[in-house]
């Protein structure tokens, strides 16, 4: 059956609100909360290709999507930011750029990647082609006015207000150079918004994913996500609106759910395991306010073939655990890799029918228990009887270590070029373990780096570049020698520097060589923010093991008696449990299962 097209909205929002739950809000729900009775699934164009997805490789990612991904419910393929950059460049943008616009300060395709948008014709060719193809099409904006416009002082479509009047040029997105925000309180700014929501209807728009708004969340914000929510029920069109990026404020639930139908509850997220290790604990916070109509959104799935071209970091039960977190929290499932090289073990994992109902029809998704990284969650299967049960091995080596043993920790560092020289004594030590933790203020741009770090010794001086680590995580980017969080060469104040690029929350293991007594390094700052730097001599043979037993009692699932188990990933029956169900994972794996009671 074909479903009818939505123009779903995706916007990043947040805000600051009084606490409530999802259950104050269902006494009135909105009618828009029927536009998304489960999680949306589809694809996203920006981890493949970034800002620069032109109008052939979107035709051809819809050709794939409707053959492979279709069949299993993935049905909203959306053209991510700066479709409307002519010359757009990878994941950066360019300030200044020229941008393709019309008269009335509205962004339109650049025609150099989407050619049939000529004369006036905007996305609708594309919209159609995508439609015919059964598919919903959807596209990405930034909130607010191009700073373009409001340099020419365009007017507002159908008033006699321009665009200087409704910018609010204090208001800018620190990451993106294209835009101002709107002031929403102002009827022209509302008109605004109205023009361009109009336009996209006119489009053939399904999708639309409004980016910058919802963090920090702030009065600006607040105001222009409640002017787009108006603005797309002046269009008549049933619009699905998802808010980006995160981390929304969990404290603005209570308003992001009234006004949308998705929101993110992280920032970009990317195939490193720090990222997906942190998106237990978001999940787990946003449950009271997830609900049909109404979802938090964990991000793009970041599986097979991303940044053009290359194979995810996630190992295969990385990507299993991925799957099963997004599916037993009910996140929307937005595919973020190259659908025209789909290999068979991620098509599984995509397409698994049984781990897709869970996303999509399971009640009740909660957290049962989280110790030492071992974490079960639980939902009620769609007949109100069964359990869906997902157990987590989330421990990694560097569980057994903690910042607050330090053996050294620096004042904190911020800004761009500031250091701190760090000498420890690593005599008697087996490990040596260097953290970066976040300095607190607020800005999570905390790209760190450790310089020269050296081991010195009797036998001379080691390089701490020359070994292997035995782990390592960033909280964004990769750790890297000679090199940034990012992959750029590593310079300090401008010059090459030889040493270990990361980034906050950051730890770094290595297993200590005999021979040496002193470690020395210069912690730096390699961007804005700010960090402290740590430094640990592990002295004990303590760790954690290669695999651990993952349990839930069965009362705790609200199971008295025996259970049939069945393993929704291998679609095994695993004959009956009672008293408690367990198995045994290793590092970084999931399982994800259904239980059945027996004689109830």
């Amino acid at each position: 059956m074909t479903k009818a097209p939505l123009l779903i909205l995706l916007l990043s929002l947040g805000t600051y609100c009084t606490a409530a739950t999802a259950d104050d809000a269902a006494s009135n729900d909105p009618a828009y909360w029927e536009f998304a009775p489960t999680p949306p699934m589809g694809w996203n164009s920006w981890d493949i290709f970034g800002t620069t997805v032109t109008e052939q490789q979107t035709r051809e990612q819809a050709d794939a999507m409707a053959e492979h991904l279709l069949p299993a419910g993935y049905d909203v393929l959306t053209v991510d930011i700066q479709w409307y950059e002519p010359n757009s460049v990878g994941h950066v943008y360019r300030p200044g750029a020229e941008l393709t616009m019309d008269s009335h300060g509205r962004l339109t395709p650049g025609l150099k990647k989407f050619p049939s948008a000529a004369d006036g014709k905007g996305f609708k060719p594309l919209a159609d082609y995508v439609h015919s193809k059964g598919l919903r099409f959807g596209i990405h904006i930034m909130r607010g006015i191009p700073k373009q416009a409001v340099k020419a002082n365009t007017p507002v479509l159908g008033t006699d207000v321009r665009a200087q009047d409704i910018a609010v040029t204090s208001s800018t997105c620190p990451w993106n150079p294209d835009m101002y925000g709107v002031d929403a309180t102002k009827p022209g700014g509302q008109a605004y918004y109205d023009s361009l929501f109009a336009m996209y209807a006119d489009w053939g728009v399904d999708y639309v994913k409004v980016d910058d708004i919802s963090r920090p969340y702030d009065e600006v914000q607040r105001a222009e996500i409640e002017a787009i929510r108006k603005a797309i029920d002046k269009t008549g069109r049933p619009i699905v609106l998802s808010l980006s990026p995160g981390a929304t404020p969990v404290a603005a639930g209570p308003h992001v759910m009234r006004h949308a139908n998705l929101w993110r509850i992280t920032d970009d997220f990317w195939d490193r395991w720090g990222l997906l290790h942190a998106m237990f604990e978001r999940v787990d916070a946003w449950t009271p306010y997830r609900r049909p109509g109404a979802w938090p959104d964990a991000d793009m799935i970041p599986l097979g073939y991303v940044e053009f071209g290359r194979p995810t970091k996630f190992t295969a039960d990385e990507q299993q655990t991925l799957m099963t977190l997004w599916s037993i929290a009910r996140s929307p499932l937005i595919f973020g890799g190259d659908m025209t090289r789909l290999d068979e073990p991620t098509l599984a994992l995509l397409t698994n029918a049984e781990v897709l109902k869970v996303n999509q029809a399971s009640t009740r998704n909660r957290q049962v228990s989280r110790e030492k990284n071992l974490i079960v969650w639980t939902a009620d299967a769609e007949n109100g009887r069964d359990k869906y049960v997902a157990l987590f091995n989330a421990q990694s080596k560097g569980d057994s270590i903690d910042f607050g043993d330090a053996n050294y920790t620096s004042p904190v560092i911020a800004g761009r070029g500031k250091s701190q020289e760090v000498e420890v004594s690593v005599e008697g030590g087996k490990r040596l373990v260097l953290f970066v933790k976040d300095g607190g203020d607020g800005f999570s741009y905390d790209h760190a780096a450790w310089v020269e770090p050296t081991l010195h010794g009797p036998d001379g001086d080691l390089p701490l570049t020359d070994l292997e680590w035995s782990h390592a995580s960033a909280g964004w980017g990769e750790t890297r020698v000679d090199r940034t969080c990012e992959g750029r060469p590593l310079r300090v104040n401008g010059e090459p520097a030889k040493g270990i690029g990361t980034h906050a929350e950051s730890t770094i293991i290595y297993d200590l060589p005999d021979g040496y007594d002193r470690f020395t390094a210069t912690g730096v700052m390699t961007h804005r923010g700010s960090a402290v730097f740590g430094v640990l001599v592990d002295k004990g043979e303590n760790g954690v093991a290669d695999a651990a037993e993952v349990a839930v009692p069965l009362a705790e699932l609200g199971i008295t008696g025996k259970a049939a188990v069945r393993d929704l990933w291998s679609g095994e029956d695993l004959g009956e449990v009672e008293g408690a169900f367990s198995r045994s994972l290793p590092l970084h794996a999931a399982g994800l299962y259904r239980l059945s009671p027996v004689g109830e």
